[in-house]
């Protein structure tokens, strides 16, 4: 029963704004269909863990080298996501900027920079980032003094950054249209430049709109690391399954379940201090407003045409 407010509690057998509440045969219905998928799952589980042990790649000697020997550590798994992380952490570091500033120029009031930071952003992000990666190195081989050793770095790090900077940059000019229109009107009136406008007042705001999204593209960041690994040799935490697998036994299954659980290590803790950034930057938001007291109301106030305040008879 509802209250003189039309706010009271709906009843249990009232229908819900999304969908009616399941009777006694939808309810038997999708509890058969629960418990079929369960046993489903629990059979393609069972087959994997049996194929697995068939090919003894459950064996206790395949997994015992990352818990009894330091030296798969030291000589495979560190050196290699030392490497990963280097490579992410430039690609990241060069591509939002860069990725905002192709954002903010496809925002121009001028045509030719709408039109040139348009064009980089549609051929950049059209080619598949391998293909970037490969003639990156190429270019580099051909062109520069880069050293073999280094030159897979240099590669991977210059295609994640022409790829990524232009996903960014929609992203970015995307959290920017999304405001009120009525954001950039109060700039003007109180005389801020175009410039003034996007740097104080529109990118602050919107990056909190922005941040899942640019979450999400710094862990691809994290993870297309791998492909130079898979084209250039570069020594990544994808491309050290092989020769740990090698050295110890064969233990392939071990050793790319070893590298996937540091993946997802790496991109949890990359989402997780993304979110607690989010939540400080809204709670922010919420509890910066001044308060401005009645001393410096009177320090403002401007004298009126006979010494009175404005306003005052």
């Amino acid at each position: 029963m509802r209250s003189r407010s039309g706010r009271g509690r709906p009843r249990k057998d009232s229908p819900t704004v999304l969908y009616d509440v399941p009777g006694p045969r939808a309810r038997r219905r999708n509890l058969l269909w629960t418990l079929l998928f369960l046993a489903a799952l629990a059979a393609v589980v069972w087959w994997v863990v049996a194929g697995l042990a068939d090919k003894n790649q459950l064996a206790w000697s395949k997994w015992a080298p990352f818990f009894t020997d330091a030296r798969v550590w030291e000589t495979y798994v560190l050196p290699a996501l030392k490497n990963t992380v280097i490579a992410a952490a430039l690609s990241m570091a060069i591509a939002l900027p860069l990725g905002a500033l192709l954002g903010v120029l496809r925002l121009s009031d001028h045509r030719a920079v709408r039109g040139a930071a348009g064009t980089v952003v549609e051929f950049f992000r059209a080619i598949p980032v391998l293909i970037l990666m490969l003639f990156a190195n190429a270019a580099y081989s051909e062109f520069t003094g880069v050293s073999p050793d280094t030159r897979p770095l240099y590669a991977v790090v210059t295609g994640l950054v022409l790829y990524n900077a232009s996903v960014l940059a929609e992203v970015v000019r995307a959290g920017i249209l999304s405001l009120p229109v009525g954001q950039t009107d109060a700039a003007e009136a109180i005389g801020m430049r175009k410039g003034q406008t996007m740097a104080y007042v529109l990118l602050p705001q919107s990056v909190t709109a922005m941040l899942p999204a640019l979450v999400s593209q710094l862990v691809v960041i994290v993870k297309d690391t791998a492909l130079g690994g898979a084209m250039l040799g570069f020594s990544e935490l994808l491309a050290s399954v092989r020769p740990m697998s090698a050295n110890y036994g064969a233990n392939t299954i071990a050793c790319f379940t070893v590298v996937a659980v540091i993946f997802v290590i790496l991109n949890f803790a990359l989402t997780t201090s993304a979110s607690r950034l989010e939540g400080r930057l809204r709670r922010g938001k919420r509890s910066s407003g001044a308060v401005v007291g009645a001393d410096a109301v009177e320090e403002l106030a401007v004298p009126g045409e006979h010494g009175d305040r404005p306003g005052k008879p």
